[in-house]
């Protein structure tokens, strides 16, 4: 297939961005990893792998192959995939894509863990996928599912498979264990990882032909150096429209999911130096939810200011290239994600304050029987919380929920009421899983944003094997985490914890309806 860009967005092929990146494509194509800037050498030069891998990616197809007979063989249809950000999300849009049957593990709300445990293992294989090999949602998912499977009285080996980089943490103890593993390359960053093992292992398991989708990227590729090249155009269309929040649209696609796949690489590749573009996914192209700001679509019937029609391994590598460029001209590094680390740190170092006996007590400004709230501004009720939050000139709301994604879903209608309230871009992202996405815009991106935290209690909890704290404890850990990360950079904060999911999302659904 051949990659197509209708544009009703008029775009400068003979401006200096444009000419400039034309420019820079051929230079990427040959690995310069200097075109970002001298602070970004270092990183560049051992992340620019993802370019090769619509070629190096097949030298995986044997090893796909025999692990996939193996597991056909021992009849593992069951397949739940526990990775975070980049080792997941590649795998989701695949797997909607191909309609394939596929459980996506990114949380560490105890309640989403327990729904994805299986009555029986037997027929159940769980890929873990970890680019560090010390991600700590994912170690803590493989400690959970390793204890559960071996309570079943069967052997983890036959269930478990590794995907991490060679001689990360997780790599040299899966092999000391016996363990499965496949390596992907360590000069490849997680968010461009689409195309090699994060990504194909659970396609191949999922009985999805892993090299059309390389076939396909690797003919698109070789035309991205083009005097007419669609990356560079696209790149240049989105740098050039001056706003920095993107609207991203599934509507009448044939690709459902992409446009979270591209969030994440768009927001954590360019968030930083307080420039970046912060991708909005919306479900029409009539939705008022991204603002004011250039509208991408996926399928001709949309009425978005730029419709791509591209196959899925098209559009992998094409986003890849895009952002790259776009940083260029942002003048940021593509490759590294401080803010992503900033929060893994204050992560763990609120773990190892409550494992010392120093317990955090936070006074609510106000709260009911099915809701606190947590603001600086003095608020007698949720609704007063609400309109004095709303006041606060921002540029966008960021809606975080750190609850049960399948289960809790209802209190994504959220995103659609706030936007109408403040008439600013609104998004919406499940926690922890948006810290390894729009978590490092939100920090390292432009400090223009207002940020609602939705956390919760759960109906029970989950011990995680070998540590001192629990599912719901980390989750608490990250949420409070990345809201002092928040305030310590004067944002607008306000945290609701329902002291019942279900009555407090329906109060909170109510109480923005009235405003």
């Amino acid at each position: 297939m051949t990659i197509t860009l209708h544009s009703q967005f008029p775009i400068d092929r003979n401006g200096l961005i444009y000419t400039d990146l034309l420019a820079c494509a051929a230079r990427m194509k040959n690995k310069d990893h200097t075109l970002w800037g001298a602070e970004a050498e270092p990183e560049a030069a051992h992340r620019m792998n993802w370019l090769n891998l619509p070629f190096s990616s097949r030298e995986l197809l044997p090893q796909l192959d025999a692990l996939s007979a193996w597991a056909r063989s021992a009849g593992l249809t069951n397949i739940l995939l526990a990775g975070m950000g980049g080792s997941s999300l590649a795998a989701e849009v695949i797997a909607k894509t191909y309609l394939k049957a596929l459980t996506v593990l990114d949380t560490t709300d105890p309640d989403q863990i327990t729904r994805a445990i299986p009555t029986d293992f037997t027929h159940t294989i769980i890929v873990v996928g970890s680019k560090s090999g010390a991600t700590i949602e994912t170690a803590s998912q493989m400690a959970l599912f390793t204890e559960l499977i071996k309570s079943a009285g069967q052997n983890p080996v036959d269930h478990i498979v590794i995907v991490t980089d060679f001689n990360s943490p997780l790599d040299m103890r899966a092999r000391k264990d016996g363990f499965r593993v496949i390596n992907a390359d360590p000069d490849v960053g997680g968010r461009y990882s689409a195309l090699s093992a994060f990504g194909l292992v659970p396609a191949a398991l999922m009985g999805v032909d892993v090299s059309i989708l390389l076939d396909d990227a690797l003919a698109a590729s070789e035309k991205f150096t083009e005097p007419d090249s669609v990356v560079v155009a696209l790149a240049t269309a989105i740098f050039d429209a001056g706003e920095q929040n993107l609207a991203l649209c599934d509507e009448g696609s044939l690709l459902p999911g992409l446009s979270d796949w591209i969030e994440q690489l768009v927001a954590e590749s360019s968030g930083k130096n307080q420039q970046g573009r912060l991708p909005i996914v919306i479900e029409s192209s009539t939705s008022k939810v991204a603002g004011n700001g250039l509208k991408i679509g996926f399928a001709e019937a949309t009425s978005a200011d730029l419709v791509i029609n591209a196959t899925l391994g098209e559009q992998f590598i094409l986003w890849e290239w895009v952002t790259a460029l776009l940083c260029r001209a942002l003048g940021v590094d593509p490759f590294n994600q401080p803010n992503v680390s900033e929060a893994k740190e204050r992560t763990r170092a609120i773990l190892d304050s409550w494992a010392k006996g120093n317990e955090i007590h936070l006074t609510p400004a106000c709260e009911n029987e099915n809701l606190q709230i947590f603001t600086t501004l003095p608020s007698s009720s949720l609704r007063e919380a609400l309109q004095k939050f709303f006041q606060i000139e921002a540029h966008y709301i960021a809606i975080m929920a750190y609850l049960n994604r399948g289960e809790d879903d209802l209190v994504m209608n959220t995103r659609t009421l706030v936007a109408s309230i403040t008439g600013i871009g609104t998004t919406f992202g499940w926690g922890p899983r948006f810290l390894h996405s729009t978590g490092q815009f939100h920090k390292g991106g432009a400090q223009n944003g207002a940020f609602i935290q939705i956390t919760g209690e759960n109906d029970l909890d989950l011990s995680i094997p070998g540590q001192d704290f629990s599912f719901h404890t980390l989750l608490m850990a990250q949420a409070l985490g990345d809201g002092e990360a928040l305030s310590e950079r004067d944002r607008p904060l306000i945290r609701i914890h329902l002291k019942n999911r279900k009555r407090g999302i329906a109060e909170l659904i109510a109480v923005l309806n009235a405003l």
